[in-house]
């Protein structure tokens, strides 16, 4: 208790003047004083005997402090290239907390390193978000070189998709997605926060596309650039999903910002979202309609609330036919109105103009659960196991913050400030 009052004192002095040279270790007392937090990896603090693998800060009494092991899921899957090691980390020596690991453009396409949890060490953990009425953070100091895949959480992807990638794969194993944070996805250099209901596809994509993008996005900067250019460049990615509102949404630097997607229905990949829509419109309606696929399967429908409408445009009207652009929360709906013989316009089709992106509405009510056989993801750090063998994400990152709630806009605003202090060596062992 003492230990989080003094952590709170810090928290405010933080708060009224956070450009201060603030010493590290009221930086890692005010993430870990944050209520909810339950692991904090700064890549300072280690194992103090054997491999001195990287170790979390956790709240006091816990005992799981999530050592980090390094792995090479090419190796672990294909069979192929070499065990990795935390050689393949190369540190920076410095950074918000003290200390940055780098995840390189690997040009050895049996090479894929990344840090991880396994999931023998973690499952029922305080990290292990799952279930109902259960909401999650996850924030990553980082400096963005290129890419836009995983930076960190439970991302199971999954082997088996049928590609040319996977044509020599070993060990084939379906999705185990929980939740993560992706530097952009389908937006690059965004902070993407992802979430899956059950570890596998969305709406009869083979992807998982339950995702949220800020509307702003990170620069790519080369991570060989030089110091000054560097400590100026960090970066603050997160993602939070709210249980209570189903709200998923990806910040960058404290901010989320408004995005949406206009036409969803041409798009590569939210297509699907739109179908799911359209499915489950048609599905609404009396009888079998005209488009209508009776074997959809009804928990991939993707209709988010309509029960407030914001704001009404007409974007044509004349004596017979209005059509009018209604804004809600999540959806732009474009609806046909006819007038009728009594002299009353009535509705006679509407269709999907545009999806929120961020926030994004998550359809259900639970994070997918994995069975206790061993079948669930690790959760892991720089980079995801998947099919396709790409390299991802590339550069530095220097802090990984996991929350077992979802934090406010103050707090993120609060966390993302200490990018932006005088950054930190990390002290001699």
């Amino acid at each position: 208790m003492r230990r989080i009052r003094l952590a709170a004192q810090i928290f405010c002095a933080f708060i009224a003047s956070p450009l201060t040279a603030t010493p590290v270790s009221d930086r890692v007392n005010i993430i870990t004083a944050t209520p909810g937090c339950v692991a904090f990896w700064d890549f300072v603090q280690r194992e103090p005997d054997g491999t001195r693998r990287f170790t979390a800060h956790v709240p006091i009494g816990a005992s799981n402090t999530f050592a980090l092991d390094a792995g090479n899921y090419v190796h672990d899957y294909w069979g192929e290239g070499r065990v990795a090691t935390y050689a393949d980390f190369p540190l920076l020596g410095r950074g918000p907390f003290g200390q940055a690991i780098r995840i390189r453009q690997e040009t050895d396409d049996t090479l894929r390193p990344l840090l991880y949890v396994p999931r023998a060490r973690l499952h029922d953990s305080p990290i292990d978000l799952k279930g109902p009425n259960q909401s999650v953070t996850v924030v990553v100091w980082a400096i963005r070189e290129s890419g836009n895949h995983a930076l960190a959480g439970i991302w199971h992807e999954g082997t088996d998709l049928k590609q040319n990638e996977t044509a020599t794969i070993k060990k084939i194993e379906r999705g185990q997605r929980q939740y993560a944070l992706f530097a952009g996805l389908n937006k690059t250099g965004a902070a993407c926060g992802h979430i899956s209901e059950n570890g596998a596809s969305s709406f009869l994509n083979r992807y998982a596309l339950h995702k949220a993008n800020s509307a702003a996005v990170s620069p790519a900067v080369p991570a060989d650039s030089p110091a000054a250019v560097l400590d100026a460049s960090w970066q603050c990615f997160a993602m939070t999903y709210n249980h209570a509102t189903h709200e998923l949404t990806g910040w960058l630097n404290g901010d989320a910002g408004d995005r949406w997607l206009e036409n969803p229905k041409t798009d590569t990949l939210i297509k699907s979202a739109y179908n799911a829509w359209l499915q489950g419109r048609l599905h609404r309606e009396p009888g079998l309609q005209l488009g209508e696929d009776p074997t959809f399967p009804r928990d991939q429908f993707y209709n988010p609330p309509e029960d407030q409408l914001l704001s009404t445009k007409i974007l044509s009207e004349s004596p017979d036919e209005r059509i009018e652009l209604r804004e809600f929360r999540y959806t732009r709906i474009q609806v046909t109105l006819r007038r009728g013989a009594d002299g009353n316009f009535t509705e006679t089709a509407r269709d999907l103009a545009a999806l929120r992106l961020n926030p994004w509405w998550f359809t259900h009510d639970s994070i997918y659960t994995p069975l206790k056989d061993g079948t669930g993801g690790p959760f892991t750090i720089g980079r995801v196991i998947h099919s396709s063998r790409s390299v991802g994400f590339t550069g530095w990152i220097g802090g990984v913050a996991v929350f077992n709630r979802a934090l406010d806009a103050a707090e993120l605003r609060a966390l993302s400030a200490m990018r932006q202090l005088p950054v930190v060596a990390e002290a001699a062992p």
